[in-house]
């Protein structure tokens, strides 16, 4: 077992070292400020090793020579190196992770150290304690509801998550005790006046109705205004859909990414990018994809357990296919593992051991693509998102079946079981019309329909 300070700052190194920083100054910045903190924890070190006095006293000290802002920030890389330590067992706790656990903390560092600079340190730390789930007026309520819909085989997260809110507004509001639905409802609204809020009320009133009915059938259900639903998608940002000129300048942007600590990341992206517009597949299915998934002799991928408690399997073009293949060589030349529960998308950032892309980590990088090809600006939430190249590949995808002279309207269903949608109402969501669709809809229109209006071909009646 590793003991904590050391005398040749070995712990210090270990830490840098599987942190792989790029920039030569970022190591020094590190080196410097947790070597200062081990300095510091050894002058004040104690029988009971690095615990929170300490950190507190290194804090307050620090405040005294930094800007807040440097103080919050290198206390988060101090904090991340003390979970480092605990993790190799260097020392028994994290002092800022036992103060998140006791007060009910998600991991976040500022706040923390915030109440702990506090004049009243124990009183700062107990605003920051979240309510209890549940403990309004009407929580049993709603959480007996959210379990019955879960027994039931539903997910049921974002409407837990609103049942969430809403019962932390009646915890902060007791004196709404005993009033109407429809007033509790409106009282919510009017706390936050925005069209997505007063949609979200709209939603969860009508859930906590009809959970309510099963107790008391007189309660009635509320009426939900379609306008506010309107306003709400207009407001929303809505899908650009990438040309197939667009998709290759994406493709090879991706080929020619930089990453020479990663020489696998490229060709990786460039699989991510052929799978979510060829497959229409959504980044979380992406990243979770096993080698075991990819049937390279049926030319077939294998998407299980997705959205919906679905799985599918989906045949991929010839293209698609001999990109897959090209990345899948390249990735055992890389040394990935071979197992076919290992991670189709693979990297060997930390420590040489393989690991799989998680959803923020992949959507990121792929959001550095487009920038990169000059297909979304350099900052800001503006242009295309990694989702809209599942919409593109729907709108393509009729695009193609017009120009074949195919019905679109009979091949909606195999879409929709193709994209892992429950019916046709779903996939109509990203059916985005642009000018050439609607072109190629007119066109098809003019063609079938023309002579029944009474006019003649090529002829305006």
């Amino acid at each position: 077992m590793r003991i904590w300070p050391d005398s040749d700052g070995g712990a210090i190194r270990r830490y840098i070292d599987q942190l792989r920083l790029r920039n030569p100054s970022s190591c020094r910045v590190y080196r410097c400020v947790l070597a200062g903190f081990q300095r510091f924890v050894e002058l004040r070190h104690s029988d009971h090793g690095v615990d929170r006095l300490v950190v507190t006293a290194w804090l307050r000290e620090r405040a005294g020579h930094w800007p807040m802002q440097m103080v919050l920030h290198r206390a988060c890389m101090v904090d991340r190196f003390l979970e480092f330590l605990v993790g190799e067992q260097s020392i028994s706790i994290n002092p800022l992770g036992q103060v998140r656990a006791q007060y009910g903390l998600r991991w976040c560092t500022t706040p923390v150290v915030r109440a702990l600079l506090d004049a009243n340190p124990e009183q700062a730390l107990e605003a920051l304690r979240p309510p209890p789930l549940f403990a309004s007026f009407l929580g049993n309520l709603m959480r007996d509801h959210i379990e019955l819909m879960r027994a039931m085989g539903h997910r049921y997260a974002k409407q837990a998550l609103q049942l969430r809110r809403f019962d932390r507004f009646l915890q902060s509001r007791p004196e709404l005790e005993g009033n109407t639905l429809a007033v509790l409802l409106r009282h919510w609204a009017d706390s936050r006046p925005t069209a997505e809020h007063t949609l979200t009320c709209q939603e969860v009133g009508l859930i906590v109705a009809k959970a309510w009915r099963r107790m008391d059938p007189d309660i009635p259900v509320p009426s939900a205004d379609p306008r506010i639903l309107h306003e709400v998608k207009l407001g929303r940002r809505q899908p650009t859909i990438l040309t197939p000129p667009q998709v290759r300048q994406l493709l090879d942007t991706a080929c020619q990414y930089p990453s020479p600590h990663v020489p696998l990341r490229p060709s990786a992206l460039c699989a991510m990018i052929v799978l979510a517009y060829c497959a229409g597949l959504r980044i979380g299915e992406i990243v979770r994809l096993d080698l075991a998934d990819i049937h390279l002799e049926t030319a077939e991928i294998c998407i299980r357990d997705t959205k919906f408690f679905k799985s599918r399997l989906l045949p991929l073009s010839d293209s698609a296919m001999t990109a897959l293949r090209q990345y899948i060589e390249l990735r055992r030349l890389a040394g990935a593992p071979q197992e076919p529960s290992s991670p189709l998308f693979w990297h060997d950032w930390h420590e040489g051991q393989g690991k799989r892309y998680n959803v923020v980590a992949a959507g990121q990088l792929l959001t550095k693509v487009m920038r990169r090809a000059g297909l979304k600006p350099s900052q800001g939430k503006v242009g295309p998102r990694v989702h809209d190249l599942r919409h593109s590949f729907v709108v393509n995808r009729m695009l193609e079946w017009y120009r074949a002279g195919v019905n679109p309207q009979e091949r909606l269903p195999y879409l929709a079981t193709y994209l892992g949608h429950k019916d046709i109402n779903s996939t109509l969501a990203y059916l985005t019309i642009t000018p050439e669709l609607l072109q190629q809809a007119a066109e098809r229109f003019r063609s079938l329909a023309a002579h029944c209006l009474g006019g003649r071909e090529g002829v305006r009646p």
